[in-house]
């Protein structure tokens, strides 16, 4: 089955969820488009997720999606947290910042039954989820709306666990996809391979459709997945020049500049592998190291520095999330991107 006849959408495309640089108004335009757009929900707070998804039913009658992280917390580690602020305090010094003032803390957290008392209320059509499934209960008070229920694979084994446990459709996300890696049942990053050679092997393993994520900019990308057998497409890089988009002006100075041939697998942003442009963070550190605490923890320790940088004009320790193929970028409204994903 395609992802039109399952969704109730018009064109095989799916906006994916961006956490930090999209609101409601990305997943309004891509919906009213014809695609189906996505609300990221993983910092917002309660009350936050209300006004979006308010703005969302006010704005468009069309199927949407909401995303949420569905990772076990992870205590809090004092030793982690001070191994993470000795490897920064070069710069804290570079920058004059009192490490002292700087708080400890999360900042992205996982879907719970106060994230669903506010869906109850407006019932999204679609909800899709990172880092697994949430709890049984929860996951069938989602489902007892009539909601269709995604989860990103990034292994053939975490397919069969998603459809074994509930999930409705499933994302293969492929190795070149941008952002958080969806990866769940391992942390080893040697289990992880691109989209085209992910894709054909979930469609072997399972029996719900199957969506395909990861390097996918254009037409011809979107042509090649679905030749392969994906039920339609997730789209996110393509997106993050759009006007409807957050992007910072230093992330889309970045992803218009060559730079952006150059992306890494890294944790040091929040403590869990992601995908993101080269930055001087990543070149300093080692993309991938066993310094930062946990996921979510990392993040908080890095703040004023990345504030810091960026009023001096600099993304040395931005988010600057991006997958390996930004070549379909483009300065356009996101719905008229969103048809020329499928243009023939």
């Amino acid at each position: 089955m395609n992802i039109q006849n399952f969704f109730g959408i018009e064109l095989p495309v799916i906006q994916a969820p961006m956490a930090g640089v999209q609101t409601s108004a990305l997943a309004i335009a891509v919906s009213n488009a014809g695609g189906l757009g996505s609300l990221p929900c993983a910092m917002l707070t309660p009350d936050a997720l209300r006004a979006e998804l308010a703005a969302i039913s006010a704005q468009t009658n069309r199927p949407y999606n909401v995303n949420f992280f569905c990772h076990t917390p992870a205590a809090p580690d004092t030793a982690r947290e001070a191994k993470w602020r000795a490897a920064l305090a070069p710069y804290y010094a570079e920058f004059g910042i009192d490490p002292a003032t700087v708080p400890a803390g999360g900042g992205r957290a996982p879907f719970s039954s106060e994230f669903a008392d506010v869906l109850a209320a407006f019932r999204p059509p679609v909800v899709s989820f990172h880092f697994g499934l949430p709890s049984p209960e929860l996951l069938q008070r989602v489902k007892s709306w009539g909601a269709k229920v995604l989860s990103s694979a990034t292994t053939v084994a975490e397919a069969r666990w998603l459809e074994a446990n509930g999930a409705d459709a499933i994302i293969a996300q492929g190795l070149e996809a941008g952002g958080h890696r969806g990866i769940f049942l391992s942390d080893d990053l040697t289990t992880q391979v691109g989209t085209m050679a992910l894709l054909p092997q979930v469609l072997r393993a399972v029996r719900v459709p199957v969506i395909a994520a990861g390097g996918i900019a254009d037409a011809r990308g979107v042509t090649a997945a679905l030749a392969l057998g994906a039920a339609g497409v997730q789209v996110g890089t393509s997106y993050l020049l759009c006007p409807e988009a957050t992007t910072t002006a230093l992330h889309r100075a970045a992803l218009k500049s060559e730079r952006a041939e150059h992306t890494a697998l890294t944790n040091l942003i929040t403590g869990r592998p992601a995908r993101g442009i080269y930055n001087r963070l990543m070149s300093e550190l080692g993309p991938v190291s066993d310094a930062p605490p946990a996921f979510p923890f990392a993040t908080s320790a890095l703040m004023p520095l990345k504030t810091a940088a960026e009023k001096l004009g600099r993304d040395d320790f931005s988010t600057l999330w991006s997958g390996q193929n930004a070549s379909g970028c483009r300065e356009i409204p996101a719905a008229e991107l969103t048809r020329l994903l499928v243009a023939a």
